[in-house]
């Protein structure tokens, strides 16, 4: 039997070839889009394997971008010759090999991953004990007149807990009993190169001619605003009309009410779209029925939930007589005690962590993270206390009975910030012990005790 071949032939645009690098972007987008939507409704599946086979493809997902952009940094780093690339620091060639250590590499591996050869780093760990300011590999000495064990604790709080800056260190180490000025914070930090000191930012205040309202007691004055988490990357997409829904799969709907006395978080709600008026002051009446309180006045944005005529007729009802309160419109800063919540909500929790697409984890995860925030986290309003301790008027942890490192300083002089009590006999030295809520490592939880 005689076969014929038939030629297909596609009539393409006289310019298409120009248009390949925006075709192939959106392509890649709008898969983006379908997998996203796939991988969510499958996360709710009833079905444990399905869920189990979603979760192996998100990480799959993620090493596969992780690994394309090192293969991306690593091509253009072996474009330079290998005796004119950046010499390693002799600290950076101490935290190469305690890297091999920690991983088990091998030399030969080593040696490929930061891009130097096999002899380099066999001569690195000949050398170790060198000593004087020529060793090939050096460990950062502090240069202050506290105890090195000071140093040292500084120093390991930063590396575990790379989101803290000296301000917070100085603060949970004086919860602690170790009182430490955020000077001497920010000198220790400082003399490690590869951890600089957070940027400063400073903000203006905002002016406003209404009359402020402050806070004189607890559940005196709540503060109420909505706010969108991102599940991992989802908003980006090149594409319309998807570039506009803010929904589920692609971010979170986050309601958080927080009480302005004592920053305590009060509750926090997720929702799958964007929230109704109706929504909102469902949440905003379990709050108070579990607090057992209502504020006076409650604070808020100008959104369509807050800005209508139901919402303000709820709160003005009889049983509970609540007078509703706005922020500027455009105006940054005019809900400043909400927003700063959020935003530590967004960097410690949302930036650290994969946002789960199922409901119930990332109710999981909000819960762990209200709780260490409220319990765990000192706040510099507050004077270093936590929100738990000013709402329930607690005696504050920073001003309990210090350590005190110098064995020669006098026990009854003012300490850096925060003045106690010296606990026993002073020159203690100190054990750094840093353990995290329920295994999140954005969670830490820091004590000190005192070793012989």
């Amino acid at each position: 039997m005689r076969k014929t071949r038939r030629r297909i032939s596609l009539h393409l645009h006289k310019g298409w070839a120009k248009h390949v690098r925006s075709a192939v972007l959106h392509a890649i987008a709008l898969s983006h889009y379908a997998i996203m939507h796939a991988r969510g409704r499958a996360a709710n599946s009833l079905s444990a394997d399905v869920r189990l086979r979603v979760e192996k493809e998100r990480l799959q997902y993620k090493d596969a971008a992780q690994q394309e952009e090192i293969r991306i940094k690593d091509a253009r780093m072996l474009q330079i010759p290998a005796h004119q690339r950046p010499r390693y620091l002799p600290t950076e060639r101490m935290a190469i090999l305690e890297l091999k250590a920690a991983q088990g590499w091998s030399l030969a591996e080593t040696a490929r991953r930061f891009h130097v050869s096999t002899q380099t780093i066999s001569s690195w760990m000949k050398r170790l004990n060198e000593e004087g300011p020529q060793a090939l590999v050096q460990i950062s000495q502090p240069v202050n007149k506290f105890p090195e064990c000071v140093g040292y604790l500084v120093r390991r709080l930063r590396v575990l807990c790379p989101t803290m800056g000296k301000k917070k260190i100085a603060a949970t180490l004086a919860r602690e009993g170790l009182h430490l000025a955020a000077t001497t914070v920010g000198r220790m930090l400082r003399e490690i190169p590869s951890l600089p000191e957070p940027v400063k930012t400073t903000e203006k205040p905002s002016s406003n001619n209404a009359k402020l309202v402050v806070a004189k007691r607890p559940n005196h004055v709540w503060h109420v605003d909505l706010t969108i988490v991102p599940i991992t990357s989802g908003f980006w997409t090149t594409w319309f009309p998807f570039a506009l829904p803010q929904c589920w799969p692609f971010c979170w709907w986050v309601a958080v009410v927080v009480d302005q006395f004592s920053r305590r978080v009060m509750e926090t709600a997720t929702f799958h779209q964007q929230p109704t008026s109706r929504a909102v002051r469902t949440f905003l009446t379990r709050i108070m029925g579990q607090a057992g309180a209502k504020p006076k006045y409650l604070i808020s944005d100008q959104g369509p939930q807050f800005k209508c005529d139901a919402y303000r007729s709820w709160c003005k009802h009889r049983r509970r007589k609540i007078t509703p309160r706005y922020g500027a419109i455009g105006q940054h800063g005019s809900i400043a005690v909400v927003e700063r919540a959020i935003k530590t909500v967004k960097k410690n929790c949302a930036r650290l962590l994969l946002v789960p697409l199922r409901p119930e984890k990332f109710r999981t995860e909000l819960d762990l993270f209200t709780a260490w925030y409220n319990e765990s986290r000192p706040h510099t309003t507050l004077r270093d206390r936590t929100p738990n301790e000013v709402y329930y008027r607690r005696f504050p942890a920073v001003r309990k009975p210090r350590y005190e490192p110098r064995a020669r300083w006098p026990r009854g002089s003012p300490c850096a910030r925060s003045w106690a009590l010296t606990r026993g006999r002073t020159g203690a030295r100190l054990e750094l012990n840093v353990e995290f809520l329920a295994g999140r490592r954005y969670l830490p939880i820091v004590t000190l005790r005192r070793v012989a």
